[in-house]
């Protein structure tokens, strides 16, 4: 516990004399031992790519074009908001903090994070969703002889979201210990979500603008030793040895403070609440960027009322508002008969105020189910 205080007075001392301008203290994780450190982490880049430190490198020279470009013209020139955080957008769009504990899922925990929120920009803040980083990272990950020891790579976690899908985490709870794919429970094929495709984004500016139109991202970086202890404010590397690299949320930024937004997967002991903020261009943060382009708009929603019919006059035109922040859903229009029957059975619930279950298919209501 002594040689703890020690480090952190050290932290705090260099963050004081240069100036750094965030707050370093005793978090969740700053007193775990080195070894056990190391398992919050989990990404390394891929054979042939650059290293940590080259990516570091490369988001140093590119922050400074950056910041000549937004010195040179006006920010609204850069097309994207000037600030943006999906937790307070008209609603909150971002799934609880999670922890990974002692596996180095943290790929896993990133790409999920960035998916469930854009399925709630999707299908509104209300949209309830947790989806499974044990699927994602014992089945998925391990299929590619990844494990707790040697983490993974977000465009083959993103991939594996394209071609194969991702449960429910109801249908395989997390736990941090490897796992041989044998924990999902029955009907968890049954319960897939899937993207439509994915991108990595390059530069500051495009993955602001992505963030803003599309939605929160993963993001790759370098943890240096110090920044176990960050209790607040934006990060920038103060002092300390490089950790390796972790994967975390881009859930939003401030174009004035020149910072992201990031939720990290060590639970909501660690930073503000479980996020933190991080200047732009630092630790390579920008380097390993990726986002879903899409979501396969398929789900169900149970359990609500019908609280309003409407219809415009065009050829099977109509949609249905339903409650617990649903909102206006458009009824499916294949054929006639689909329509009808589907638009018969939202009016009756709508006039005996029961409950419906809705099968969404491609966006539209496919299915109804009153009871």
């Amino acid at each position: 516990m002594a040689k703890e205080k020690l480090e952190l007075k050290a932290i705090q001392e260099a963050i004081a004399s240069s100036n750094a301008g965030w707050e370093a203290g005793v978090t969740n994780v700053s007193e775990l031992s080195e070894s056990e450190k190391i398992n919050l982490l989990g990404y390394t880049p891929e054979p042939g790519a650059p290293s940590l430190e080259e990516q570091e490198q490369a988001c140093a020279v590119a922050f400074m074009e950056y910041s000549a470009a937004l010195a040179a013209r006006s920010a609204d020139s850069f097309g994207a908001p000037a600030a943006l955080d999906w937790r307070n957008h008209g609603g909150n769009f971002v799934t609880p903090v999670k922890n990974q504990g002692r596996c180095g899922s943290c790929v896993a925990f990133g790409t999920i994070a960035s998916v469930e929120s854009q399925i709630k920009i999707l299908r509104g803040a209300a949209y309830a969703i947790d989806l499974s980083e044990a699927h994602l990272y014992y089945c998925h990950a391990r299929s590619e002889g990844r494990n707790c020891g040697n983490g993974w790579w977000p465009n083959r976690a993103l991939n594996f979201f394209q071609t194969h899908g991702v449960t429910e985490e109801a249908y395989y709870p997390y736990t941090d210990v490897d796992q041989n794919c044998t924990g999902r429970l029955a009907g968890w094929d049954s319960r897939l979500t899937k993207i439509t495709g994915y991108l990595k984004i390059n530069g500051i500016n495009a993955i602001k603008e992505y963030v803003a139109t599309k939605g929160p991202v993963e993001a790759c970086f370098s943890i240096y030793n110090d920044f176990f202890n960050y209790r607040s404010g934006v990060y920038r590397y103060t002092t300390g040895a490089l950790a390796g690299g972790h994967c975390v949320c881009i859930v939003g930024y401030d174009t004035a403070g020149g910072y992201w937004i990031c939720k990290n997967s060590w639970g909501t002991g660690f930073g503000e609440s479980g996020y933190f903020k991080i200047a732009f261009g630092q630790c390579g943060i920008e380097g390993q960027v990726y986002g879903a382009t899409g979501i396969v708009n398929n789900y169900n929603i149970n359990g609500v009322k019908v609280q309003g019919l409407w219809a415009i006059n065009e050829t099977r035109n109509a949609w249905v508002f339903l409650s617990n922040g649903n909102g206006w859903k458009k009824i499916g229009n294949a054929n006639d008969t689909a329509f009808i029957n589907l638009l018969t059975h939202l009016a009756s619930a709508k006039t005996t105020n029961s409950n419906v279950n809705v099968v969404i298919k491609d966006g539209l209501i496919h299915q109804v189910y009153v009871f």
